[in-house]
């Protein structure tokens, strides 16, 4: 029989294997930006859909409870996407210092 190759193991993110030859630090910068920009819309979008069903949950006291459950799930979904935005900005500020650091514009870091 053929020898089978060993499946890889599929991560969540899609992050590229290392190339090599030079990397393009302008384009993964750009990336960054591009994706915490998504997580900042998605916390904006999940804050807004836990402030209608809050609104909801007063508007319809028969189904209260089922709006406050999404109202609390939908906050904590506005936390994540925050925190994925947060996460985003790092990795675009490191994208930056490395791009500097390797045109020769070294930050020298004392304290």
């Amino acid at each position: 029989m053929a020898e089978e190759e060993p499946q890889k193991h599929h991560h969540l993110f899609h992050h590229k294997e290392e190339e090599e030859g030079p990397k393009d630090y302008e384009k993964e910068e750009k990336h960054h930006k591009h994706m915490e920009r998504l997580g900042e819309f998605g916390a904006v979008a999940a804050g807004a859909y836990a402030l209608h069903e809050k609104h909801e949950a007063k508007k319809d006291p028969e189904h209260a409870h089922k709006h406050k459950l999404e109202e609390e799930i939908a906050a904590a979904a506005a936390v994540g996407a925050g925190g994925y935005a947060f996460h985003e900005k790092h990795e675009k500020k490191e994208a930056k210092e490395e791009e500097d650091e390797a045109e020769g514009k070294k930050k020298h870091h004392f304290f």
